[in-house]
């Protein structure tokens, strides 16, 4: 499938820019491939630069203001050059995705929450035309893949996604924002947690994966929030039992999201087994995981290190 953006505004630099996508179905970390074609009008056109930026709706870090449009990414496809009057000029790309760009297709069907733009920046003197973005269809890596089956096997249901500007501290994050899936706790899980937020952040490596439980007391008015996190590398992601694996992480969440409650009688501990063909293994080997915070409001409360397991 070909998509194609086309610039409105050309009009007044006598130039009509189009892009087109060979394929607008790709994954982080891979390359996107295109062609940037430029036609000039009556008279020669100069360029300055010719860029590509990828773009999305970001939810700000102040709740109560709006989502607004941010460029997150860009490549530098061309320097100086002219369009001779009414003549075309091609340009080919094939940029490679940030590792962390944000999954905007889940089972198949795209997210209308965390639609992402391939956007054409053309400079001609003294203009600047930023022109139509083209639509660009994230589908997960095969370890987040794996991670999403797990959480749908287990029983939790998404309720949304969105991305969420900000850094978290003490995280390798190299995009202004982060991916944030919300899920509706599953029944094995719902009594020491009635909402999971799930984070995914991956780069060549592996992806380190952070679950947020939210407790909520509604009569009493009261809730509590605590932080775990896990890496797991792509290299045999295909192998691991992914059921025994996440769960796995979510009893040890729930262990240090209970133990750091401020009432005991919050600390509903499970005993019946989520994957009953063996006994749950180790959910990340020694030395891989990374230290957890818990009984925080936020990623940089609390505390406590450890390894993950």
């Amino acid at each position: 499938m070909r998509l194609t953006g086309v610039s409105r505004g050309a009009a007044w630099t006598g130039l009509s820019v189009s892009t087109t996508l060979t394929n607008p179905s790709t994954r982080p970390g891979l390359r996107l491939p295109g062609r940037v074609t430029l036609a000039a009008g009556r008279d020669d056109v100069p360029v300055r630069h010719l860029r590509l930026g990828l773009v999305a709706q970001v939810e700000p870090e102040d709740p109560g203001a709006p989502r607004r449009l941010v460029q997150y990414h860009r490549w530098s496809i061309a320097g100086r050059f002219v369009v001779p009057a009414g003549r075309r000029r091609a340009v080919d790309f094939a940029v490679p995705l940030p590792w962390e760009t944000p999954v905007t297709v889940f089972g198949g069907v795209p997210l209308m929450t965390l639609r992402t733009g391939l956007r054409t920046e053309v400079s001609v003197d003294p203009h600047l035309d930023q022109g139509e973005m083209v639509p660009v269809l994230i589908h997960p890596l095969p370890t987040q893949q794996h991670l999403l089956a797990a959480l749908d096997t287990l029983g939790f249901v998404m309720r949304q996604a969105g991305l969420q500007q900000g850094r978290l501290p003490g995280v390798e994050q190299t995009l202004p924002f982060q991916q944030r899936l919300g899920f509706w706790a599953a029944p094995l899980y719902a009594g020491p947690m009635t909402e999971l937020e799930v984070i995914m952040l991956t780069n060549s490596a592996g992806m380190e994966v952070l679950f947020w439980l939210d407790r909520r007391l509604s009569l009493a008015g009261v809730t509590h929030q605590s932080i775990s996190r896990f890496r797991v590398w792509h290299a045999g992601a295909d192998r691991r039992d992914w059921v025994t694996t996440v769960d796995g992480w979510l009893r040890h969440a729930i262990d240090r999201h209970a133990a750091a409650a401020a009432h005991a009688d919050w600390s509903a501990t499970i005993r019946e087994s989520a994957h009953v063909s063996r006994h749950p293994d180790q959910p990340v080997a020694p030395g891989y995981g990374l230290g957890g915070t818990a009984g925080s409001g936020g990623v940089g409360g609390g505390g406590g290190g450890g390894d993950g397991t």
